[in-house]
């Protein structure tokens, strides 16, 4: 379920240009960012962080009543859409930086996989990479309000009990930490 305040409407806050991409992830054109959600369209880029820390917690934090899309929900580590020219990788350097405080050339990373909507029935078309590290960042707190070290199955008991969060996080935490969920 998406929660989203009047701002949403407005579009020349965060209205960055997209890249529109085909099924098979091809770039097919652009659009912006507002018009991509009025026309509630999954054919375009994100990228997906989550960072774990040597307990396998993942660090979760919940997003300002100030956002757009999903206000006071629990979101991914860091998450950001993918502007038009901009690769996978690129779009995760900057969404680090704007968003943790955090340099990539000082945290180990690695992707964990490329999902669709068409395939793994997310929102979009995603990377999603995993940090380790076991310090918590220093967020940007123009993003985020609180930020929290769980499990995954603590987590997900948290969603079952009422815990707002962004569609995608439950998907993400089933598809890449199902082995640690009991």
């Amino acid at each position: 379920m998406r929660y989203v305040t009047p701002m949403e409407n407005n579009p020349m806050q965060d209205d960055e240009l997209l890249d529109i991409v085909d099924r098979q992830d091809n770039v097919i054109g652009q659009k912006r960012r507002s018009e991509l959600y009025a026309e509630d369209s999954s054919d375009f880029r994100a990228v997906n962080v989550i960072l774990v820390n040597e307990q396998g917690q993942l660090w979760l934090p919940r997003r300002t009543a100030s956002k757009q899309l999903y206000p006071m929900c629990l979101d991914m580590s860091c998450a950001g859409h993918v502007k038009s020219g901009e690769s996978y990788e690129d779009a995760m350097k900057r969404e680090l930086r704007e968003e943790l405080n955090l340099d990539l050339a000082r945290v180990p990373c690695r992707l964990l996989g490329h999902l669709t909507p068409y395939n793994d029935n997310v929102s979009m078309f995603m990377q999603v990479y995993e940090i380790q590290d076991n310090r918590t960042p220093e967020w940007n707190r123009d993003d985020f309000l609180e930020g929290f070290w769980l499990g995954p199955q603590e987590i997900l008991e948290r969603i079952r009990s009422g815990e707002q969060v962004k569609d995608d996080l439950p998907k993400l935490i089933e598809i890449f930490y199902h082995k640690t969920i009991s």
